[in-house]
């Protein structure tokens, strides 16, 4: 008996042990639903190194591309919902993919739990150096007396760059042809070389405006972009509500409990006032966010009901 008893009391303790574990004390994964190198990836690892400092422990960040960041954002839909396996989520998959897809593998706002709005990165009008479209009044000019004459770049079929330029075109009253591509490297290459007239692309385009390559004639967003003050944005070329942007948060699987959501939210917004990370955000074109899951999840959910009527103006399915 006195063995048993001596057995319960070891196992009450290691329970005990178990249960007030301070969060977190093991390594903690993200997945980012996109390949290396782009914007979500960018910001994900920007947010991953800063949580690993908060937290004290490593934030690992596991690439899991494909089908528009579905395939990653589906598992990690997946994944326990215990904090040590979160998402850095996307406007194409949290908010753009539910229309372009018939079937979706998670539904983006029940099979989440958002936990801060990170940052967005407005997109730009650019066209190539050599273009002789110097103003965006020249380019609409042109465009309305020779309907069909231009054409535009994107990463492909209802990216944020198509999605953009539909909005663009909706607003200006103009009609200039679409020309997708796979990714956003190519459609710039493009670009440069004058074969498609104009992009409304991500700020992976700013190393070439800065570098003379291309040329920003105006941004889509409310304010001007700190890496392009003199760059007008739409607004105040006369182009009312175009606004366009890829924006990033980070969330996890739905049923995380609340104290670990509290803690990472307090730790992410930290991290977006930490001088070194901010620095390199904003060196990126980003507009920084920060705030509560509660504002989060508001902003999802107004993005959705924004983008159904563009993406039906565009026409665009991917099934």
């Amino acid at each position: 008996m006195k063995k048993l008893h001596a057995w319960l009391a070891a196992m009450m303790l290691a329970a005990c042990s178990v249960a007030h574990a301070e969060y977190p004390d093991h390594p903690i994964k993200m997945i980012v639903p996109w390949p290396p190198g782009g914007g979500v990836d960018t910001m994900g690892r920007l947010v991953a190194q800063g949580l690993s400092q908060e937290l004290g422990q490593p934030v690992i960040v596991d690439n899991r591309s494909g089908a528009g960041g579905n395939i990653g954002t589906e598992l990690a839909m997946r994944q326990p919902a215990d904090g040590y396996n979160l998402l850095m989520g996307s406007i194409s998959p949290n908010a753009i993919n539910v229309y372009l897809y018939s079937h979706l593998g998670f539904d983006p706002v029940k099979d989440f739990t958002p936990i801060t709005y990170v940052s967005a990165v407005p997109n730009i009008l650019v066209v190539p150096a050599s273009s002789p479209f110097k103003t965006m009044q020249d380019l609409v000019n042109y465009a309305r007396a020779n309907p069909g004459k231009l054409n535009y770049g994107s990463a492909g079929v209802g990216s944020s760059q198509h999605l953009a330029a539909v909005q663009f075109m909706d607003a200006t009253k103009i009609n200039i042809v679409h020309v997708p591509y796979k990714g956003t490297s190519p459609a710039e290459a493009d670009l440069m070389a004058g074969h498609v007239s104009l992009m409304l692309d991500t700020t992976t385009c700013l190393p070439l405006v800065k570098s003379g390559k291309l040329r920003a004639l105006a941004v889509a967003s409310r304010q001007r972009n700190a890496q392009l003050p003199d760059v007008p944005t739409l607004d105040e070329l006369g182009v009312k509500n175009v606004y366009a942007s890829s924006w990033y948060g980070l969330m996890g699987p739905k049923g995380m409990p609340q104290d670990i959501v509290d803690k990472l939210t307090k730790a992410t917004n930290a991290v977006l006032k930490n001088p070194e990370i901010r620095q390199r955000m904003l060196d990126y074109g980003a507009e920084i966010g920060g705030g509560t899951p509660g504002d989060f999840t508001t902003f999802i959910n107004e993005e959705i009901q924004r983008y159904k009527p563009i993406v039906e103006l565009s026409g665009a399915k991917l099934d």
